[in-house]
């Protein structure tokens, strides 16, 4: 069988363990209780992610939770202002000599905002406790709407990483999604970031109508021409049962799964061949990259901002609507619904809706998959080690089926040792299927995911 069609099946991404998907209903008492024993448990360093949802217009391939941004009325305002009660009312149960290692922002988009509300709410933040050296302060932009002078306020409103959603360089494939191209040349924008000494991201997505490995490729050519220290490519992830307009895309035609791994594969080798490395499942960076450092040192992590490092690593506490703390032990969401965030939040109320709570077993498959997935290798005695348990309790805690990974070392994807397991180069596309095979919760699901390619 072709290992494409083969592997090619539904797996989790695993921006989490277990995915968000397992998370069951939740009060915002038991979150926080969670916050609470947070400050003594886990990383003590802080990573805020704050979501915003608003958009100026929805792309048909979006999978966040996104919402046409209000033409009239207070929404907005008032949406910003549950966001800094959100943020006094966690804060309230911190430990104030915690650092702050980063701060992210999401949505939607984030730079539908006006600068002035981003920088007031990171000031807030930054207020309210230290930092570490270097505090990585991110937030993604869409570039279709910023002019000069918005970029520049935007490099003196704390932030040091840009991650500029791109998508693709052909107009014809952004009209068909839906997709504002950018107002100025990136060229132009990434000149401006750089002066300013912050690192940029460029996010290219490819499984797009009317892409081929041909025009992917191009796009990729003309990025690398740019050069951002992080190129981001994004396999896009098909599920229309939960992203009902995604099914426009559908009804015009996606590319068959064999074109789509090629264009991941053409633009893989022109990155190498220009000098960027591999860093995790979609991410190419330049050598002297701090990710590129980490994923060496096994010190690559991953959380639902991205990949990032231990430096910048710590227990996320998330604000705003759907927004999804991470915590050492523990998941909670914040509810979907805007009006009820804004009401419940100015009323003193966290809006916690869903989350976890991990059982130790489910605290190592949790370290188990997150090794795998962002650094490629597990070895078993180092992990016993660092969970100071022993090889029985680790292998109780995740599915361990020897015949099952003898059969994916015979497909070329995974190398099998007597100490660990770790990803071939043919194997890479499929390390989410890798770590599906050693998670439990996955042997009895009816759960729907994407497919890796």
């Amino acid at each position: 069988m072709d290992i494409i069609q083969k592997y090619n099946v539904s797996v989790p991404r695993y921006t989490s363990y277990p995915p968000a998907n397992y998370f069951e209903p939740m009060d915002s008492g038991r979150y926080i209780e969670a916050v609470d024993e947070s400050n003594h448990t886990g990383s003590p360093m802080l990573s805020f992610y704050l979501h915003m949802p608003f958009c100026r217009h929805l792309c048909h391939y979006c999978g966040c939770n996104s919402y046409l941004m209000p033409r009239t009325g207070d929404a907005v305002d008032r949406y910003v202002k549950a966001l800094h009660r959100e943020i006094d009312l966690v804060a309230a149960h911190l430990d104030r000599h915690r650092p702050i290692a980063q701060i992210h922002y999401g949505g939607g988009s984030p730079t539908a905002m006006p600068v002035g509300v981003l920088r007031e709410l990171n000031e807030h933040l930054l207020s309210l406790f230290p930092t570490i050296d270097r505090p990585e302060i991110a937030i993604e932009c869409h570039p279709g709407y910023l002019t000069l002078e918005d970029w520049q306020q935007l490099t003196e409103s704390h932030f040091n990483r840009f991650s500029i959603g791109v998508q693709d360089m052909d107009e014809r494939v952004l009209k068909t999604v839906n997709r504002t191209p950018s107002l100025l040349p990136l060229q132009q924008i990434v000149d401006l970031l750089h002066v300013a000494g912050a690192t940029v991201n460029m996010d290219l997505l490819f499984g797009l109508p009317y892409q081929t490995a041909g025009s992917f490729v191009e796009s990729i050519r003309r990025a690398i021409a740019i050069r951002p220290e992080r190129l981001v490519t994004f396999s896009y992830g098909h599920v229309p049962w939960v992203f009902k307009r995604q099914q426009i895309l559908e009804k015009i035609g996606l590319p068959p799964t064999d074109e789509k791994r090629r264009m991941f594969d053409e633009a893989s080798r022109l990155l190498h061949e220009a000098g960027y490395r591999s860093i995790g499942l979609d991410h190419f960076v330049l050598p002297n990259d701090e990710l590129f450092t980490a994923l060496q040192e096994g010190l690559l992590y991953r959380n639902f901002q991205g990949y990032c490092t231990r430096r910048t690593t710590g227990q996320v506490y998330a604000f705003g609507a759907t927004g999804i703390s991470q915590l050492d032990t523990f998941y909670a969401q914040n509810t979907k619904d805007i009006e009820g965030y804004i009401r419940d939040t100015m009323s003193g109320r966290l809006s916690t809706a869903k989350g976890y709570h991990l059982t130790p077993q489910q605290r190592i498959c949790k370290e188990v998959i997150e090794r795998l997935m962002c650094n490629y290798r597990i070895r078993w005695s180092e992990l016993a080690d660092t969970l100071a348990v022993d090889h029985d309790t680790l292998f109780s805690a995740i599915h361990y089926d020897p015949a099952q990974l003898q059969d994916m070392a015979r497909d070329g994807i995974i190398n099998l040792s007597n100490d660990g397991i770790a990803m071939t180069d043919l194997g890479h596309p499929f390390v989410r299927n890798v770590a599906a095979a050693l998670d439990p919760l996955m042997q009895y699901t009816d759960k729907k995911f994407s497919k890796p390619i």
